[in-house]
């Protein structure tokens, strides 16, 4: 088989193929009934393109620069926690990025410390929950800015429940023998995936702890362990966002923004860029696509602030999409994820191209030079088709 593949969704077919199936199932679930996950994905075919057939640009600019960093193409990765589909998981992922010239989003669950990260890729933001108290969540940040981190990513998109109305998979805490036993006939099936982890005679057990949550040098809790002390946390206000937006004092991105008063405040409050996200439909199910709430969005303080889209995001048509109705970039997740299930850090510069060479071709398309000449007037916006909420009634 040509290790190359042609689309993200040919690397989740492979990925698929690959990976034992609870690890599998647990790249493609959502929140309970998957309404907002499919929404994030099918939203984008509602959106057309208004092209040209005489007038493309020869030569077509894709850069661009999100939290002071100067970027290849308008994609940057998502902070995905314990990337146990491959055995170098965050690494992999970094370096693939570095290769592509774009930014990285390490999430504070990650099976690799930041400082590993940060040596393979100069473009690393740090993503923090809001975990344990203020002066624990400084610690953490610091950690990140000694170890090179440029910007901080504060989630806020992702909510208590757990429900999976067709199940979700069941992650052990820890790999240890009574769970490789227990994951023992999936493991079977998958070989390939199984053998990757060997090393030189010696088996390599996935990484279950999330490094990043403990001191540096000190052995991390469980995934499990900190998710539950995240649990355990009072949820910030933002009040505690802008303290740390001040203790931090470089570029600070507020991530789960769906709201037009919501994003107001994160201009508020100082924070340099906002993620219009629903987690990847892990929050809370029944909202809507965020590809539907980003022009209003970007429209009410798009001039102010950075704004991103993450969530749905499959092709570079999508990303060109997403910048016609005015986010500065966009963030893939899943995408990746399935990239590096399928062929490693290889895996996710496949679909880095892919990004490239699909918004590439709709600029061509369209008769744009550069990303930043894109507008409503590129695309085809049913009626009805986006929405808003968080704006006062008149």
């Amino acid at each position: 088989m040509n290790p190359w593949f042609e689309t993200v969704l040919e690397a989740q077919r492979r990925a698929k193929k690959r990976l034992p199936k609870s690890v599998y199932s647990s790249l493609i679930s959502g929140s309970e009934k998957g309404i907002t996950l499919a929404d994030n994905v099918d939203a984008f075919s509602e959106l057309g393109f208004a092209p040209y057939v005489v007038g493309a640009q020869a030569d077509r600019d894709l850069s661009t620069s999100i939290m002071g960093q100067d970027i290849s193409l308008p994609v940057i990765i998502s902070p995905t926690g314990v990337q146990a589909v491959d055995p170098e998981g965050e690494v992999a992922v970094a370096r693939a990025a570095a290769a592509r010239g774009t930014a990285m989003g390490l999430s504070s669950f990650a099976s690799k410390p930041i400082e590993e990260v940060a040596a393979v890729n100069d473009k690393v933001f740090f993503q923090a929950y809001w975990l344990n108290s203020r002066e624990e969540i400084l610690k953490r940040a610091d950690r990140a800015r000694e170890a090179g981190a440029k910007g901080l990513i504060v989630t806020t998109d992702w909510s208590f429940s757990m429900g999976r109305d067709w199940g979700s998979p069941e992650i052990p805490e820890k790999v240890d023998f009574k769970a490789l036993l227990k994951l023992a006939p999936e493991i079977a099936l998958r070989p390939k995936y199984a053998w990757d982890w060997f090393n030189k005679g010696k088996i390599n057990i996935p990484d279950l702890t999330a490094p990043n949550v403990a001191d540096k040098g000190e052995p991390g809790p469980t995934f499990f362990g900190a998710y539950g002390q995240w649990m355990q946390t009072p949820p910030p206000r933002w009040e505690d966002l802008e303290w740390l937006r001040k203790e931090w004092g470089g570029p600070f991105m507020v991530k789960g923004i769906t709201r037009v008063d919501d994003a107001k405040r994160a201009v508020d409050i100082g924070a340099t860029a906002i993620s219009v996200s629903n987690h990847g439909g892990n929050n809370l199910d029944g909202t809507p696509a965020t590809i539907r709430l980003l022009g209003p969005i970007a429209d009410a303080v798009g001039d102010d602030i950075e704004v991103l889209l993450d969530g749905g995001i499959r092709r570079g048509s999508d990303v060109v999409k997403a910048l016609a109705l005015g986010a500065d970039a966009v963030m893939i997740g899943r995408a990746y994820l399935w990239g590096l299930a399928a062929n490693g850090q290889t895996g996710v510069e496949n679909v880095l191209d892919i990004m490239r060479g699909g918004i590439d071709s709709a600029l061509m398309g369209l008769g744009r030079k550069s990303i930043h000449e894109l507008s409503r007037e590129d695309i085809i916006i049913p009626e009805g088709f986006e929405q808003s909420f968080g704006t006062p009634k008149v």
